[in-house]
């Protein structure tokens, strides 16, 4: 996850930064540092995630089309 990934997935679920590190038991400075592109340890970036995919979030890798998120498909 990239942190232009971890932003837009904030704003998909109408997230505020507290919103999210109180989810993923971080502070608010480590989300403000992902979302700036700055290195987080790799459990704290996992567990950041984790949540959000939790939360119904899907990473699309970059795979020549730039990276993004979307909502995961319901399970019906």
């Amino acid at each position: 996850m990239k942190g232009i990934q971890c932003k837009l997935a904030r704003v998909a679920l109408d997230w505020g930064v507290l919103d999210l590190a109180r989810a993923a038991n971080v502070s608010t400075q480590t989300i403000t540092r992902l979302e700036r592109g700055e290195n987080l340890r790799p459990s704290t970036l996992e567990r950041i995630q984790r949540v959000l995919e939790h939360a119904g979030i899907e990473f699309i890798a970059e795979n020549g089309g730039g990276v993004g998120v979307r909502f995961k498909k319901p399970v019906l």
